[in-house]
C-alpha cells in the first residue's frame, strides 16, 4: 500500500479524519509522552485554570493531522518534513475533532508538497490551524 505520488496530487485535493477524544486517550498520551501536566490529567487542578477544566494535549490533537498525512493524503510512504501549529481553542473530553489536510502547493522538482492543516471540533470551531511540508512517495 503506497500513497499518492506528486504527479497524482492536485492543488485543492484534501482528506479528513475524525475522532472523539476520550479520557483514556488523554491518559494514554500522557503516559506515552511523559507530559503529565495537571491541566490534562487532574480535574481539580484544571478547574482552577484559565480553561476551567481539563483539556486535551495540543500535540495529541495535532497528531490527527499526522493520521491524515500518513494514511490518506499523500498517504503511506510520505515523509513528514515540517509542521506548524497554531492552537486556537481548547479540546475537551468528548469533543469530536476533524483533521483536514489540503494540498496548497507542489514543488515537483524537489518532490515537496505544501499542505494546509486544520482541526475543527463538532461545532466547526477551529482548534488548530497550521501548515505542513511533506515529501510524497516516489513512483510506484
Amino acid at each position: 500500500m503506497t500513497g499518492r505520488t506528486i504527479d497524482e496530487l492536485n492543488i485543492g485535493d484534501f482528506e479528513q479524519f475524525s475522532k472523539t477524544v476520550s479520557e483514556s486517550d488523554i491518559y494514554l498520551f500522557a503516559g506515552i509522552s511523559g507530559d503529565m501536566n495537571p491541566a490534562h490529567i487532574d480535574e481539580q487542578y484544571a478547574a482552577g485554570t484559565f480553561f476551567k477544566g481539563r483539556i486535551a494535549h495540543g500535540i495529541l490533537v495535532g497528531s490527527f493531522i499526522s493520521t491524515v498525512i500518513g494514511m490518506k493524503i499523500p498517504g503511506p510512504g510520505t515523509i513528514y518534513l515540517e509542521q506548524q501549529y497554531r492552537f486556537k481553542a481548547p479540546v475537551r473530553i468528548g469533543d469530536t475533532i476533524t483533521a483536514r489536510v489540503e494540498v496548497t502547493e507542489k514543488i515537483v522538482e524537489k518532490n515537496k508538497v505544501m499542505l494546509k492543516t486544520t482541526c475543527t471540533n463538532q461545532n466547526d470551531v477551529v482548534v488548530i490551524d497550521g501548515s505542513a511540508v511533506v515529501s510524497p512517495p516516489k513512483k510506484k
